[in-house]
């Protein structure tokens, strides 16, 4: 059996965004698998607002490509929001981070407020593999 890379935070619970902003760098290159569940977490939003979380890839951690590798849906609500995560089309990419932008419309004030968190886990391949039989088996 595969030993999996603890879970990783890409956003820290509870971090408050008002503007654009990038999460640290986090290294996947000693990962057993190259597939992950990011988790988005939302804990709090104002309304008529929106969060896109997107996941980009590197090769060195300073030098970050120009197009994300995957992202979340335009989320306007509280909740947990899954997304697999996979980096076999990405050999070269070592590091990832998280990277989001907000945006609000409507009544009261203009600049949105959100609080969440993106934590990110290797999925085992006896997992996946169990997963996706049972998919197919549906």
């Amino acid at each position: 059996m595969t030993t999996a890379i603890a879970e990783t935070t890409l956003v820290s619970a509870n971090t408050v965004a008002t503007t654009k902003g990038d999460g640290p760098a986090a290294d996947v290159s000693g990962a057993g698998n190259r597939v992950f569940l990011v988790t988005l977490s939302i804990t709090k939003i104002v309304e008529q607002e929106s969060l896109d979380v997107s996941i980009y890839g590197s090769a060195d951690g300073a030098a970050w490509g120009a197009k994300s590798i995957a992202a979340f849906k335009q989320e306007f609500y509280t909740g947990e929001y899954p997304l697999l995560l996979d980096l076999a089309a990405h050999p070269d990419v070592r590091f990832v981070r998280a990277h989001w932008e907000v945006a609000r419309w409507g009544r009261g004030t203009e600049m949105p407020m959100f609080e969440f968190g993106v934590t990110m886990k290797e999925v085992l391949p006896e997992i996946l593999r169990d997963a996706t039989a049972q998919a197919k088996n549906g």
